[in-house]
């Protein structure tokens, strides 16, 4: 490890004990506010302070071990020292691979819950199904990490496809895992209907967007159309005969979010409130990445949504996604929600180019 790097860390601890000072001061006790954020701030850096700490520890004892085998005669001692001092080694060789990696700065969405739009693209009636199966496998996989998805509203076709879905899914750290998923996801099978066997190809467009705090994105009152309508849907009672639907129209942006999923339309507001936050936020990230670089593509988790990141091969029972060369054949478990391997690689590839740019 470099001195720059160590110099890092000391800077880290002297942070967290200023941090743990500052917390047990009556002042700070009494304001919860202010403790809260002092608190966040000791939480994200507390697992730097304690693998530095450990690093620390292992080199202090791997130069009194390496002392020892030095000085001893018996040859029986002086191999358990060896065995000891390389125990030691692999321990500091860990906590130097681990540490690079937590010192890489946070993005502040990661732990913001998610707005999960996904659409039909090309491929007709196919596309639809296709987005109804990957609709399904986000569900799934939000279930295996007990998180909570609520539709914001879905637009069917027939044979059960989805023209286009939007959802917010809601828990712990869901855009750190999901980001990555925005893109072209393409399918490749034999559609029901191909009566001769033939393998289509159909795409659909999946984004995942931040959600949006108030403070985020400021919205005016005066910028904003709000109508309301009956919602429509299958016959008999599922049919709101009411004013329920809400479509709200951004007039600088000319961004449209309708909602007619709940049958309150004050809940359909805040619905649909909540879509117009996150994509005027996304927008505004966009627009942050152009500044910073001329060519977003070079941007590290830049998310551009016009690029086909992964493919789903049905005979082959095959999902490999593109970016990182990545290819499982367990197609039917990935769909089944088991996406875990995936979000992990992804996350892992992502963090080793950080990596390379900040080094």
């Amino acid at each position: 490890m470099d001195a720059i790097t160590f110099q890092k860390l000391k800077d880290i601890e002297a942070r967290c004990a200023e941090l743990e000072a500052q917390m047990s001061t009556p002042a700070v006790v009494q304001d919860q506010a202010a403790y809260q954020k002092l608190a966040k701030e000791a939480k994200e850096i507390s697992p730097i302070v304690e693998r530095y700490r450990a690093y620390k520890g292992a080199l202090g004892e791997l130069t009194k071990v390496q002392e020892m085998a030095r000085a001893e005669t018996d040859p029986e001692l002086r191999e358990m020292a060896h065995q000891e001092i390389r125990a030691l080694e692999a321990k500091r060789d860990a906590l130097d691979g681990e540490i690079p990696l937590l010192l890489i700065p946070r993005d502040p969405n990661d732990d913001k819950n998610v707005l999960l739009e996904i659409r039909a693209g090309t491929g007709g009636d196919e596309a639809a199904l296709f987005a109804a199966d990957v609709f399904r496998m986000y569900s799934r996989y939000a279930e295996r990490q007990g998180w909570k998805i609520d539709v914001v509203s879905m637009s069917r076709t027939g044979q059960g496809g989805i023209k286009e879905v939007i959802a917010m899914i809601e828990g712990a750290r869901v855009y750190s895992k999901l980001r990555y998923e925005s893109g072209v996801h393409r399918v490749q099978r034999v559609p029901a209907t191909e009566a001769s066997g033939r393998i289509h190809t159909s795409a659909i467009t999946v984004a995942v967007l931040p959600e949006a705090e108030e403070v985020d994105v400021k919205i005016e009152a005066k910028d904003l159309r709000i109508d309301t309508f009956c919602s429509s849907g299958p016959g008999g009672q599922s049919v709101n005969t009411t004013y329920s639907a809400v479509r709200i129209t951004h007039l600088p942006t000319n961004t449209v979010v309708s909602c007619q999923d709940e049958k309150s339309q004050i809940k359909n507001r805040e619905k649909a409130m909540k879509v117009l936050r996150a994509r005027l936020y996304d927008v505004a990230l966009e627009e942050q990445l152009k500044a910073i670089a001329s060519d977003r593509k070079s941007q590290v988790g830049s998310g551009d949504r016009s690029e086909k990141i992964r493919t789903y091969n049905f005979q082959q029972a095959r999902v490999s996604d593109h970016r990182i060369g990545l290819t499982l054949h367990r197609l039917q478990d990935i769909l089944d929600g088991d996406l875990e391997e995936i979000a992990q690689s992804l996350i892992a590839h992502y963090q080793a180019e950080k990596l390379k740019q900040s080094a």
